[in-house]
């Protein structure tokens, strides 16, 4: 019996999960909490700034991961601002 395997571009990139560790668990344990608070919503707001010209709703979809992620990470920390 084979099994297909659906791939996820938004929520689980098969190019970021090659290791045993995830490539923005890399970037968290090696940015300070502003850095990587900057980077979860630089990425944010380049998936919205191209969501026209590239991929549609998937790009939509790629920015809401990363907003819902700086959410999770702020409230997780209790990061104050």
């Amino acid at each position: 019996m084979t099994t297909i395997i659906n791939p996820d571009p938004v929520n689980n990139p098969t190019h970021y999960n090659s290791g045993k560790l995830e490539c923005i668990e890399a970037m968290e344990a090696m940015l300070s909490p502003e850095e990587f608070i900057g980077y979860l919503r630089g990425n944010s707001f380049k998936y919205r700034w191209r969501f026209r010209y590239k991929n549609g709703i998937e790009d939509l979809r790629k920015a809401n991961w990363y907003e819902q992620r700086l959410i999770d990470y702020i409230v997780g920390t209790d990061y104050e601002f």
